[in-house]
């Protein structure tokens, strides 16, 4: 298991200035879970997921 679960999938291919996935994770978060967008590069695609409590986000790397 990789600790997060995929509550909707968006092409990544969508109309100019429309941003369904955004839009989507946006109003998840308004619901009180911790939504976000992620990129799918295998399939093309934008991901809204939710990461298990336990999972925390990478680091970036310091300048």
């Amino acid at each position: 298991m990789n600790g997060r679960v995929v509550l909707e999938r968006f092409p990544a291919g969508g109309p100019r200035g429309s941003w369904p996935a955004e839009e989507f994770a946006r109003n998840r978060r308004q619901e009180g879970q911790p939504a976000e967008v992620v990129m799918d590069l295998a399939s093309d695609a934008f991901l809204v997921i939710v990461r298990a409590p336990n999972e925390t986000k990478p680091m970036a790397p310091a300048a």
